[in-house]
């Protein structure tokens, strides 16, 4: 039985590619565990960039086909995408090998070290990261396992999605989506916000009254969600940017100028490059928990005032013909709402491009994704959607993007229907002016990063 990090040596991941796995296997790898793991997009003599990084890491890869579990595994780590007739996991079965999902494994090494978990429906990445920065600056020399690159960690060569640091504190980001995050007992619990996405609202409460309960020391919420704030324990401890809403830190005086925003803490000015009133909201938050684990407010504003952002997280490929295109992981309503608002301050128009995920999601959340988009178009402003993502599987195809878009168009806004991205680009040339921003949004298919490139260098 695994119960502690120190139960094993020789670790297997069965799909370490993906985001959450790549980041826990580099992780291990890094105190000096021996890793190894397969994935379907593995294949060989063919390149793959996150295969060339993660052998680099010192992590060996091979193929879905079993290769690389032996007697000498002493524990195989699945997401929860796999499931038990996958060749490996059978192999392991017979071998009497522990099997442990990814978000058990994430647990055990929160119990290793003194552990800040970032939960909510939105911005866990990207405050993970700015709260990175801040305790590098601070010297206090964080690790940190994240859903996404940091962007000053792949200039190092690394997929940028954890990194060992000598120190005592380890930055994680705690799921709720698969119901996880009720599996930590964090030091510090920062709840950003509470939203529709993917569960009803009433199951979040729940989930997220876990993790309050399992937070043994700090718990820090965000005022300004209202859904958030009535889990708070201590307003003081709290987050906000409304003088409204009772908090212990508050942000004012709020501006964005072009791609920087400007705000203050207490009379202390912050300065960062990234654009939106909710990525002030993620410093805020990221401030809180610093600020109480001793780093002050100036020491805050300067590790912020180098944040380099994250990995397809409101970034910006470039500028082409007064076009600034800009890639985005936003996937659920108020996500998508916050990216497109953002956009609004860099450029006159935005066109907004974005490929929903899952037909049970889309289903799902259908009205919240009418009411948001139309809440956040201005009138020269124009949402364009692909069909629906298929990951596979036994899904009931009985939705289409095209009826999200003829109710947004109903409802008086510019709505486009392009049923393949890849006629995406010659139809929008028409639309483009030269001075507007062209934001590419969507999640959880890996291809999108490259879809949003090849547009970009197409433009």
């Amino acid at each position: 039985m695994i119960k502690k990090i120190e139960d094993f040596s020789n670790v297997f991941f069965i799909g370490v590619a993906g985001t959450g796995m790549s980041a826990i296997a580099q992780y291990l790898s890094g105190i000096g565990k021996q890793v190894s793991g397969s994935d379907r997009y593995f294949i060989n003599n063919e390149f793959n960039d996150t295969r060339d990084k993660l052998e680099k890491s010192g992590i060996k890869c091979f193929e879905q086909n079993g290769d690389g579990i032996s007697n000498e595994t002493s524990l195989v780590v699945v997401s929860t995408a796999i499931e038990d007739t996958v060749l490996e996991v059978q192999k392991a079965t017979s071998l009497n090998i522990p099997i442990v999902k990814r978000s058990e494994l994430l647990a055990i090494i929160a119990k290793s070290k003194k552990t800040i978990a970032v939960g909510g429906t939105s911005g866990k990445s990207t405050t993970s990261a700015m709260l990175f920065d801040i305790l590098e600056f601070a010297k206090m020399n964080p690790s940190i396992i994240s859903g996404a690159g940091l962007v000053s960690i792949i200039k190092e060569g690394k997929i940028g999605n954890a990194k060992v640091g000598k120190g005592e504190w380890l930055i994680i980001e705690a799921d709720e989506s698969d119901g996880s995050i009720v599996n930590y007992t964090p030091e510090v619990g920062l709840l950003l916000n509470i939203d529709k996405d993917h569960q009803e609202i009433d199951e979040l409460l729940s989930i997220f009254g876990s993790f309050k309960k399992n937070t043994k020391d700090l718990f820090i919420v965000n005022q300004c969600n209202a859904l958030s704030a009535s889990l708070s324990v201590n307003q003081s401890n709290d987050f906000s940017s409304d003088e409204n809403k009772s908090s212990g830190y508050l942000a004012t005086n709020f501006k964005q100028d072009g791609l920087d925003i400007s705000f203050l803490v207490h009379n202390q000015l912050f300065n960062m490059h990234t654009i939106g009133k909710h990525n002030m909201e993620n410093a805020l938050a990221a401030v809180a928990v610093a600020n109480q684990l001793g780093v002050s407010l100036e020491d805050c504003s300067n590790g912020l005032k180098n944040y380099e952002g994250i990995y397809r997280r409101h970034q910006l490929l470039g500028i082409k013909n007064g076009v600034y295109v800009v890639d985005d992981y936003a996937h659920n309503p108020v996500k998508c709402a916050a990216s497109i608002e953002a956009c609004q301050h860099i450029a006159p128009k935005v066109i907004a491009w974005f490929q929903p995920h899952g037909y049970g999601p889309t289903r799902f959340l259908k009205q919240d994704f009418i009411s948001e988009f139309v809440k956040a178009l201005r009138p020269q402003d124009e949402i364009w959607m692909s069909e629906i993502f298929y990951a596979g599987g036994t899904a009931v195809k009985d939705i289409s993007s095209d009826d999200l878009i003829k109710e947004i168009r109903l409802q008086g806004k510019n709505a486009f229907f392009i049923e393949h991205r890849n006629d995406f680009l010659e139809v929008v040339r028409p639309h483009l002016t030269d001075n507007c921003v062209l934001l590419m949004m969507g999640a959880r298919d890996p291809s999108l990063e490259y879809f949003s490139k090849d547009l970009f260098k197409a433009l």
